[in-house]
């Protein structure tokens, strides 16, 4: 099955996501920073105290992939590259 959102209509409206629990994140002194959309796969750089943080993992997958996944669409996918 083809994805139905291309890239660029995705890019804002994961944006809002993000900025709807970045306040998650920066109560615990961390961030994050969308990068790309590309289909399914979002790729994003955490900032901060996420850097390094053991539950930071559990963080993307439970608080960011979800939150994607409920508002935008459920097949779609939260990938790290924070260096």
């Amino acid at each position: 099955m083809i994805f139905p959102f291309t890239d660029e209509e995705l890019f804002p409206a994961v944006s809002r996501v993000l900025e709807s629990v970045r306040g998650a994140l920066q109560n615990d002194g961390g961030d994050i920073e969308l990068l790309r959309v590309r289909g399914k796969e979002v790729f994003v750089r955490l900032k901060g105290a996420c850097v390094g943080c053991n539950a930071s993992s559990s963080t993307l997958k439970w608080i960011v992939e979800k939150a994607i996944k409920t508002h935008i669409h459920p097949e779609m996918i939260v990938i790290d590259e924070t260096q």
